[in-house]
Formats: C-alpha cells, structure tokens, sequence
C-alpha cells in the first residue's frame, strides 16, 4: 500500500463511511450518485445503505432516491435537544435575536475549528447565514473561534505555537494569516473581553462574540454570536451593543 493511501473501508467503517456521504445530500442521492460519491463498488454501497435502511437511518423517497432515516433524525435532534448547553442558551440566543434581527450562535472551541452547538435565525423574510448547527469553522477567521482561543492560549508563544501547526487559511481578504497577527488580535480580546469578525470568515458578513460560563466563572464553556450582513448591521453598531449583549448573556 503506498504510504499514504488510506487502508480499504471495510465493515462498520464502510456503512458510516455511506452515511456519513448521504447526509451530504439534502435531496437524496440514487444508488449511481452514492456510488461515485463514496467511490466504492455499486453492490457495496447497496449493502451498506440496505443496513441503513433497516435501522431507519436512511430511506427510499417516491422517486427512488436515498435520503437520511426518520430514525437517525429522532436521534440526532433528540440528543440535540437534550444537551445542557443547548437548553441554557437558546433563551439567551432568542433574545438576542428578537432584539437584533440577525443570528445568533452558540459555538465550542474543537482544535482549530468552532463547533456550533446552537442557531437562531430572524423571523421568516430576513436575510439567513448559512452556518448550521453541528457545522464547523477555521477558528482563526471567526469571532467566536478568536474569542475562545484567547482564553485557550495565554500568551503570544503559545499562539505562535498553536498557528505552526497548520496554516492558517485565508478566508477573505480581511483574514489574518499571520501568526504575529493572530497573537496580537488575541491580546486585544483578552483586554477587551469581546471578540469580532469583519468579514473575516465570510465577505460581506461580521459578527461579534462574547464568552458564556456554565460551568467555570472563569473559563468560558462556548462563545455566544450575534452575526449580520455589514450592509444591513455595520460592525460599528454591534461593537457599540456590546455590554447589552453582555447583560442578556449574563440573564440566562
């Protein structure tokens, strides 16, 4: 096997390896489409989505097209719903959101990426982003991944340290790619106690963040967002609501 070829999917691993691709197809996927996707062989692919279907993970529609199970959905939004923080923040982010018009996310710091555990979007007719809960971001071009890397790493040499390990990618023009230049965007958070992203992550989008303590009175167990179009909510307006996001945070 060449060194860095992965090993052959084979069992279990091979029917997560077809869920976990399904789950990438909101409309569904014919058998063909699931097959040149998971770039496995045809009956392959057909055994690991028969296994699925039997435990309701995944389904058949009308048109003969897979798409996930009702069950695997009961399970993934019951274990959702059942999470401590998810059910002590969504008041907070509904606030937040019924007072702003925009959305507002609840994230954890996971390695380099943020991992949003909690979404409210404005009512139907305003404009939506396009973040999903369970999805993922670069913490370095995002508000709540600079906020919680602040309190992760203390000083500039361990930021230094955490940015050799892979690059830091540049998202937009306005993202910092520099190590140098995330550690002394860090420093300002740390004093401030507030971080923002001005188009950083995506053009056209900003966002500010504050820390929640669930758990620690001094380490904050997520980052909460408040994130708008910079044509409808300059970050300039978010900066100055800074300390009545903080109270509604702090209300919880």
């Amino acid at each position: 096997m060449p060194p860095n070829s992965a090993p052959p999917l084979v069992g279990t691993d091979r029917v997560l390896a077809v869920l976990t691709e399904l789950a990438r197809h909101a409309d569904g996927a014919s058998l063909d489409e699931m097959t040149r996707a998971a770039a496995s062989p045809k009956p392959t692919v057909h055994r690991a989505l028969a296994s699925l279907c039997r435990f309701g993970f995944a389904a058949r529609d009308g048109h003969g097209r897979y798409v996930l199970g009702d069950e695997f959905l009961r399970l993934a939004f019951a274990h959702h719903e059942a999470r401590p923080d998810h059910l002590r923040i969504a008041p907070v982010l509904t606030a937040l959101t019924e007072r702003y018009g925009e959305t507002a996310h609840y994230a954890v710091l996971d390695g380099h990426t943020v991992v949003y555990r909690a979404k409210v979007d404005p009512a139907a007719g305003a404009l939506r982003l396009t973040s999903t809960v369970g999805g993922r971001n670069p913490v370095h071009s995002t508000a709540v991944g600079k906020l919680l890397l602040a309190y992760a790493l203390g000083d500039d040499d361990a930021v230094r340290a955490w940015a050799a390990e892979r690059p830091l990618a540049q998202r937009t023009p306005h993202t910092l790619t520099s190590p140098d230049a995330l550690a002394a965007e860090l420093r300002t958070i740390r004093a401030r106690g507030y971080a923002v992203d001005d188009q950083e992550n995506e053009p056209g989008i900003v966002c500010l963040a504050v820390p929640v303590f669930l758990t620690s009175p001094t380490r904050p167990t997520g980052a909460v967002s408040v994130s708008a179009p910079v044509s409808r909510t300059p970050l300039a307006t978010l900066v100055a609501e800074v300390e009545a996001i903080r109270a509604i945070v702090a209300a919880r």
